[in-house]
């Protein structure tokens, strides 16, 4: 079997690359920058560029399957060029937010792309994963690391988050076995945790207290907006407020494709600890030790 993964060296891809390797399956990885990927050993490192659709026809020469990162942009004329190549089977990394409101930026962007396989006549499978724990990292790794807090809108937002390992998983399964055409997956992680909670669960990896303080609504977007664009800013503060009233879905879906549970978000913070431990933390030493998380409250 030959298998072509775009987005290879991404939070998701690399342990799509991981597992596929593993597997014993010939494995192609098509990336900008072929001599800074660090791929595994075994991976047939090739140019291109899905913004670039003329890059690809070489990569995508005697493949049967491919993992397709979104790019919206080039969708229709990429997922065009892999079933001229002969490509018959094509897992998208999606998001939830297609079940959302079709206003919604994140929705648009990532139904786009599923749009444009669907027309392509290949057999797919969409992987739509809820937030990702690795968001975690860039959203609060600083302050952690450097003040011991975390200071956020709708502490009370609750959302399963996912370990990318089992998202790759889901992906790696759809891509090997047979029964997924046609299947859309909802991944999330096993149980829905607040902001205030997960902060909780960071605290119990690193071993010392994180303090989480509560923003207001506009004091939130005035902190996102030096980040992002308005309306991702506006996006992210509705799925926070919703997510404050109705907890997040959590669904079934890694243990109905691979057989075994999700991660949960204390196992994957686990293997995190160094990215929000400072100079004076013993990274997991502390484990099972009595540190939590408080909530305060600022506007």
């Amino acid at each position: 079997m030959n298998i072509l993964l775009t987005g290879a060296t991404g939070k998701v891809g690399r342990h799509v690359t991981e597992s596929l390797v593993a597997s014993g399956h010939h494995v192609r990885a098509l990336t900008r920058t072929p001599g800074a990927a660090a791929l595994p050993a075994g991976v047939e490192v090739v140019e291109g560029d899905l913004e670039q659709p003329r890059t690809l026809p070489a990569a995508m020469e005697g493949i049967d399957r491919m993992y397709l990162f979104p790019v919206p942009e080039t969708a229709h004329e990429v997922a065009a060029l892999a079933r001229k190549a002969g490509v018959r089977r094509i897992v998208v990394l999606s998001s939830s937010s297609v079940l959302e409101d079709e206003s919604n930026p994140s929705h648009q962007h990532h139904r786009a792309v599923e749009r444009a396989v669907e027309d392509s006549g290949a057999d797919w499978t969409f992987v739509r994963p809820d937030e990702f724990a690795g968001n975690t990292l860039w959203k609060w790794g600083d302050s952690i690391r450097t003040e011991s807090v975390v200071r956020a809108p709708y502490g009370k937002a609750a959302r399963a988050i996912v370990h990318e390992a089992d998202i790759a998983a889901v992906v790696a399964t759809a891509l090997l076995e047979d029964g997924h055409a046609g299947a859309q997956y909802l991944v999330t992680g096993p149980q829905a945790l607040t902001q205030i909670e997960q902060v909780g669960v960071l605290a119990e990896a690193i071993g010392r207290d994180i303090r989480f303080e509560e923003l207001s609504r506009e004091a939130g977007r005035e902190a996102m907006s030096a980040h992002m664009p308005p309306p991702v800013v506006e996006m992210l503060l509705d799925y926070l407020a919703e997510s404050a009233v109705t907890p997040g879905p959590v669904s079934d879906a890694v243990r109905q494709v691979t057989g075994r549970p999700a991660r949960t978000f204390a196992s994957w913070a686990a293997e995190h600890v160094g990215g929000f431990s400072g100079p004076g933390d013993t990274a997991g030493a502390a484990a099972g030790s009595s540190s939590s998380s408080s909530s305060s409250s600022s506007s």
